[in-house]
């Protein structure tokens, strides 16, 4: 009966199918707030390491409005093929968008410390990402509208979910700040890690839906004892352990494709002898 009263209330406020779309409007204002501060360190304004440092953390906060407004348009019954692009335009701005022109503008900043060469690398890369941002957005709705279209078999993420990638650039930033690391190191990786990071987006590589992974720790008591794990890591250690959970996460897809197709190779393989065998 509850419950039922709670759906004809929703179904009767109109105004509460406006939350999903004002919490992807917070994702979307939040890359543009990024790029905003980035840009005052492009002529060496600011305190290069803290507004990077400041600009990590709100695209990590955008991850959580990005994780919310898809669990408010279910629960307010607001899902729409309007809610759907606008999702995925948010995510252009933030997570992709915003992470390229940081990497690209930390080059700038230091690129008295770079030959010619290395500074066109850097955007290269960094438009590496852009564009496969693109790619992979506009193929997740594609694949929304025309679902038979969709070849995967396996639950979760075909290829890296831009927020991941985004928030491996993030990492990387954080981690060097919080090490109190030089930034011209970070141009040593950061650039090539953006590349891989966007490649990753278009790849085929299975990657598991951390939405739906929560939901299942109901019914699996290993990945609960994960779970628990993961939060009293983050509670000790906090920003340490963000970063590796984050690298954690991208680079299980790769290890995970590779010990799957050494499983396929050697099941073959046994089967061709046990044919040959038979014969």
């Amino acid at each position: 009966m509850a419950r039922k009263n709670f759906k004809d209330m929703i179904a009767s406020n109109k105004w509460l199918k406006i939350i999903p779309t004002s919490l992807t409007l917070c994702n979307s204002l939040c890359g543009f707030a990024a790029i905003l501060f980035t840009l005052h360190v492009y002529e060496g304004g600011r305190d290069t390491e803290s507004v990077l440092r400041l600009c990590a953390y709100i695209i990590l906060a955008a991850m959580v409005f990005d994780a919310l407004d898809g669990f408010a348009a279910r629960i307010f019954n607001a899902a729409s093929m309007h809610g759907m692009q606008m999702d995925s335009l948010a995510d252009m701005v933030t997570f992709g968008v915003a992470p390229a022109v940081i990497v690209a503008v930390m080059a700038h900043r230091l690129r008295a410390h770079l030959i010619p060469m290395d500074y066109y690398i850097v955007w290269g890369l960094c438009a590496l990402y852009l564009g496969c941002a693109a790619i992979r957005l506009a193929t997740y709705n594609v694949y929304a509208i025309f679902p038979e279209k969709k070849k995967q078999k396996h639950e979760g993420f075909s290829g890296l979910p831009s927020p991941g990638a985004a928030a491996g650039v993030c990492s990387i930033i954080i981690y060097y700040c919080m090490k109190k690391g030089d930034l011209q190191q970070i141009l040593a990786i950061l650039p090539f890690y953006t590349g891989f990071l966007g490649l990753m987006m278009v790849s085929t590589v299975r990657y598991a839906h951390i939405g739906k992974w929560i939901q299942s720790v109901r019914r699996n008591r290993i990945r609960l004892v994960m779970l628990i794990v993961f939060v009293l890591a983050l509670i000790i250690w906090k920003e340490l352990a963000a970063v590796v959970l984050i690298n954690y996460y991208i680079f299980s897809g790769p290890v995970m494709e590779i010990y799957l197709r050494i499983k396929e190779k050697r099941q073959r393989d046994a089967l061709m002898k046990a044919e040959i065998g038979g014969a």
